[in-house]
């Protein structure tokens, strides 16, 4: 299945991750099935579908943490290496928020944001510092700065996930279901950050069950179904008139809670 830029709005930015016939099994289980997609500079993609339709793994493969069996991923233009320093260094470009936070739990939070920058990018302590402070301030916990992680509120240690990821200054920005492990009042904090990020120009591929964000916030929104897209249009087409039925069944159950 492909879907290579429908009803995208940002296509004259040319490609920045295409995936041509991705194929991932976890063992008889065919979890990514002939996967086309491109991905434009700017654009954001939110991907949405049922449990078990290969959209984190999905997210997953674009920065290595899963390997593929059969087909190519390029970012930037270059194929994604197995591994190695040429990985190492796509990997820079691609900042990851997860699910479930992923801070250093013995670093303060200013030393989760700095460590990156200063190990990987080679950045002045001064310099990174400098940086932190002005992302935790943009995502409104930079008064958090000197605690630890555990003394945060989940949405709190999120938006720190996020400056820490913005930090590497990456290229692209991938988030795993990044509200699903929150409280409802926390969840809103965190799409605001996501939406100004969004609003900013970054290129972002959204994995969520967040439907107003994926409406008012994406240029296009993937369905998947069994490891396969199988439908690709820009949001007010998806949600208003979904094509197969699929979407149309899951819609109806999410849209009506």
């Amino acid at each position: 299945m492909t879907a290579d830029g429908d009803g995208s709005t940002a296509g004259s930015a040319g490609p920045l991750v295409v995936l041509d016939k991705v194929n991932k099994h976890f063992g008889a289980l065919h979890v990514l099935r002939d996967v086309d997609l491109t991905v434009h500079r700017g654009e954001v993609v939110c991907v949405i579908g049922p449990s078990g339709s290969g959209k984190s793994t999905l997210c997953r493969t674009i920065n290595r943490l899963e390997t593929i069996d059969s087909g190519t991923i390029r970012v930037d233009g270059q194929v994604l290496p197995a591994e190695g320093k040429e990985l190492a260094r796509l990997r820079a470009d691609v900042g990851m928020v997860f699910q479930s936070f992923n801070l250093f739990a013995h670093r303060s939070v200013l030393d989760n944001v700095t460590l990156g920058p200063i190990r990987v990018r080679g950045l002045a302590k001064d310099a990174a510092r400098a940086r932190a402070l002005e992302l935790l301030t943009r995502v409104g916990v930079a008064d958090q700065a000197n605690k630890l992680p555990a003394q945060l509120s989940g949405g709190q240690q999120q938006r720190v996930a996020i400056a820490r990821a913005l930090a590497m200054e990456p290229k692209l920005m991938l988030f795993d279901e990044p509200t699903s492990a929150l409280d409802p009042e926390m969840i809103s904090e965190v799409l605001d950050v996501m939406r100004a990020l969004a609003a900013s120009g970054m290129t972002m591929i959204v994995i969520t069950h967040e439907m107003g964000f994926a409406r008012a916030s994406a240029d296009r929104v993937l369905f998947m179904d069994a490891g396969a897209i199988v439908e690709s249009a820009p949001p007010a087409e998806f949600f208003g008139s979904p094509r197969g039925p699929r979407a149309t069944e899951f819609l109806g159950k999410i849209l009506a809670h």
